[in-house]
């Protein structure tokens, strides 16, 4: 039996993108600075957590902007494939 799981349309990918970009990176750059502070020490989680959430809130506005921008930079820089 396989299910048919319902996808988004295409139109959202550019919120979809930058949202799961910015879930993984923050997390992980979060976790990065929290343990280098912190060392392994109880609370770590935490704390973990804790800057995981604020780091969220700025990076998904921020990336829903520059790649934005980055996109921009990037097409006048590299050249397109040939058709």
């Amino acid at each position: 039996m396989s299910r048919n799981i319902g996808k988004l349309p295409a139109r959202y990918a550019a919120i979809v993108m930058p949202l799961l970009l910015s879930i993984f990176m923050s997390c992980i750059v979060a976790g990065i600075a929290t343990l280098r502070s912190m060392g392994f020490t109880e609370g770590l989680l935490r704390m973990w957590m804790s800057a995981w959430g604020v780091s969220w809130l700025v990076a998904f506005p921020s990336l829903l902007v520059v790649l934005a921008v980055l996109r921009r930079i990037v097409a006048a820089t590299v050249q397109s494939p040939p058709r």
